[in-house]
């Protein structure tokens, strides 16, 4: 039997990642093992997971990792155009490049909602380095209409 490589608790995020393993969207938060443990997940899922962890950290909240995180709170009063989307993408790439050397990004887009004009939404394509599977993550970050 194949050990994973990586392994991290199970946590679904409802604002994040409404998507879990299961299928099941309703599924939130700590999820518990059959045995009544926590429940773990591997490899690919524990990636994703860190990957939305790390997106949606803000610097200096972690206390003994000051410095990991995503800028993207910063733009929450900013106008919701292209210098805003644009900012969006240097604090994606720049956090996932330095805190996630598991994945090499393959597409990185951010601009307005077309059904929402406060939101803006980030498509983050990604390749896990080590298995070459592909995965995407849409981020919808609601801005503060000032």
């Amino acid at each position: 039997m194949k050990r994973s490589e990586f392994r991290a608790w199970r946590f679904i995020h409802p604002d994040l990642d409404g998507r879990s393993d299961e299928g099941d969207s309703s599924a939130v938060g700590l999820r518990l093992s059959p045995r009544g443990g926590i429940d773990m997940i591997s490899d690919d899922s524990a990636i994703r997971q860190a990957v939305l962890m790390l997106l949606s950290t803000r610097p200096g909240e972690r206390l003994m990792r000051p410095d990991y995180g995503c800028n993207l709170h910063e733009l929450m009063f900013a106008p919701n155009n292209d210098t805003t989307a644009a900012i969006a993408i240097y604090h994606v790439r720049r956090a996932l490049q330095r805190f996630e050397p598991r994945v090499d990004i393959v597409h990185l887009d951010a601009g307005p909602d077309p059904d929402n004009p406060n939101c803006l939404l980030i498509t983050l394509e990604y390749q896990v380095r080590t298995s070459r599977r592909r995965d995407e993550i849409q981020l919808a970050l609601n801005l503060v209409e000032v």
